[in-house]
């Protein structure tokens, strides 16, 4: 039976959240207009000088503007692949594993780091990959020259693919560990029945199940394409591998809180929102189109 005074109740509850929402990520963006000013902290929003797209002219202009983009496109389709492939593989092969206490021990450790911040993180991968780390002593066992990891443009964006993996491909398991537990055990019965192998259980069941997971998670993904990573690329680059590290959100941090040009970073931020917004809209259009997934 409909009670009116319930559904008051719900509304109170979202109350809060609705409140949190409309403070700090509506209100805000009234500041998206500094991107058509030559802001002046000074002066403020209301009296700074209105430049129209005067910013976005200067900012197409930049002979670094090509390489930001490259960069973040490339970091965060490789990103995007990786983080793909390595949560699949793993889930597979720890579907295979018929102990219940190894596969839950280890499915707590991969899933473990991504609980720390970057903060740690980068510490840790610092430490591992400096001139006196752990890794330039293995190399230097094998009789080579230590390697400047963090220090190279041809290592930095391999260590940024593989540090992010290692932080997140524990909890993207638990999505394909989640999709194969719904898989029917009597198709496997039924397998193992007229013969089939373990190897082709796994290619002609599991694999094809797990699919449409996939499909959607790369859809989805697609959003993500330019946001490669601030507080990880933040917290490892230097200005040595500005040319392969530098990222859209690393630019607009030093532009807009290091050399303060504010109109500058909230152009390229705004213009880095609206292209988003177009690509997690297509994701979604695909996502429903592939993957039956639909959010309304």
């Amino acid at each position: 039976m409909y009670n009116r005074a319930s559904v008051w109740n719900y509304h109170l509850m979202l109350l809060p959240g609705i409140l949190f929402l409309i403070i700090f990520s509506i209100v805000p963006m009234f500041g998206v207009v500094i991107a058509f000013q030559d802001y002046q902290p000074t002066l403020g929003i209301m009296k700074s000088q209105w430049v129209g797209m005067e910013n976005f002219s200067y900012m197409l202009s930049l002979p670094d503007s090509r390489i930001i983009l490259i960069n973040t496109v490339v970091i965060a389709l490789m990103k995007i692949l990786a983080g793909l492939i390595v949560p699949f593989l793993f889930a597979l092969l720890l579907h295979e594993v018929i102990s219940v206490k190894f596969k839950r021990a280890i499915q707590t450790i991969v899933y473990l780091p991504h609980f720390m911040s970057w903060v740690i993180l980068s510490g840790v991968m610092i430490n591992i990959l400096s001139l006196d780390g752990i890794i330039n002593q293995i190399v230097q066992l094998f009789g080579f020259e230590p390697i400047m990891f963090l220090q190279s443009n041809h290592w930095f964006r391999p260590l940024v693919v593989a540090s992010d993996v290692w932080k997140e491909f524990g909890f993207s398991t638990v999505i394909y560990i989640a999709a194969l537990t719904s898989i029917n055990t009597n198709l496997y019965e039924a397998a193992a029945i007229d013969g089939a192998n373990r190897f082709q259980r796994l290619k002609y069941i599991t694999i094809p199940s797990l699919m449409p997971t996939v499909i959607l998670l790369a859809t989805l993904a697609l959003g993500n394409v330019l946001n490669a990573g601030f507080e990880q690329i933040l917290n490892l680059y230097n200005p040595i591998v500005y040319q392969t590290g530098d990222i859209i959100d690393t630019y607009v941090y030093r532009a807009g809180l290091l050399e303060t040009q504010y109109g500058l970073a909230t152009a390229v931020g705004l213009l880095k929102s609206v292209v988003s917004f177009l690509l997690i809209t297509l994701s979604y259009a695909l996502a429903s189109r592939f993957a039956n997934y639909r959010i309304f």
